[in-house]
């Protein structure tokens, strides 16, 4: 049965930088000690975990209650227009949604691709398409694991809210990702108040039912943006964001699931998160 969660965990995008050790039940095993209770797996450079390695990571999070989340390789384009290497962004998909699922890791957010000359409808049509076959092919393996294409910031990627609705909407074991920061700079900062924010949990709600925010895999941080959308992440107080008010929006929408800081300071800002969360 896929994992859901009856409050919202807070933590980082990977093994937090004061671990003394980094290696994932370490990085775990140091959430915890921050008073988190979230953290994000990052294969983005490749899905480099043995099998010891992710049972290891489960028992620690399962000791000190740490829900995980995965996110896969960056290296994904399930649009190119090499048929090789579609089937290599499947196969990286698939194999963090393996070793995450052996971790105890409840979600697997992903980058799905380049538009390259495809209009928007068709790249969703295909994009749906390989998710059937990701959920199918994970299914006859016996995994059981939410599979989240991401909401991306820079304009030449797919995924606008509207395209990530869209690729999932109706398909078994797939939701999105909303990443707030994305959002904001794709939309080179229109989406910046707390209406705006709230319009975007209101439109999920809409589009997925009530379901897609009692199981919420969220990501936030500073983001600089130019002309063409996302340029790179920041921490929270170098950024234009006004993330205190997508905080107090996922607090008064009753959000439950997992929110990731994806800042370069990541524990500093993810306890900035935590403290802001509880004050309201």
């Amino acid at each position: 049965m896929l994992k859901r969660f009856s409050k919202l965990h807070i933590g980082t995008a990977g093994i937090p930088h004061s671990t003394p050790r980094k290696t994932t039940p370490e990085g775990v095993r140091r959430v915890a000690e921050l008073g988190l209770d979230a953290m994000e797996i990052e294969f983005v450079r490749g899905v480099r975990m043995s099998s010891e390695l992710a049972m290891k990571t489960r028992e620690v999070a399962l000791e000190y209650g740490v829900a995980l989340t995965v996110h896969a390789p960056y290296y994904i384009n399930l649009l190119s227009k090499d048929e090789g290497k579609v089937r290599a962004s499947i196969t990286r998909i698939i194999d963090s949604a393996r070793v995450g699922y052996l971790a105890g890791a409840w979600s697997v957010t992903f980058h799905p691709g380049y538009y390259g000359g495809l209009k928007s409808e068709e790249a969703v049509r295909k994009i749906r398409e390989i998710l059937k076959e990701i959920i199918s092919r994970l299914k006859d393996m016996g995994i059981e694991i939410w599979i989240r294409p991401e909401t991306m910031g820079a304009l030449a990627e797919v995924g606008s809210l509207d395209e990530v609705l869209d690729m999932v909407d109706g398909i078994e074991m797939a939701q999105p990702c909303i990443d707030f920061a994305h959002i904001y700079a794709r939309t080179r900062g229109e989406f910046n108040t707390y209406d705006k924010f709230a319009e975007i949990l209101s439109k999920v709600e809409d589009r997925l039912g009530r379901e897609a925010l009692d199981n919420a895999h969220l990501h936030i941080s500073g983001i600089e943006y130019g002309p063409k959308g996302e340029k790179k992440h920041l921490n929270l107080d170098e950024s234009k964001l006004n993330w205190r008010d997508v905080i107090r929006v996922i607090k008064d929408f009753k959000v439950k699931g997992v929110l990731i800081c994806e800042s370069p300071n990541l524990e500093e800002d993810a306890m900035k998160i935590k403290k802001v969360y509880e004050s309201i």
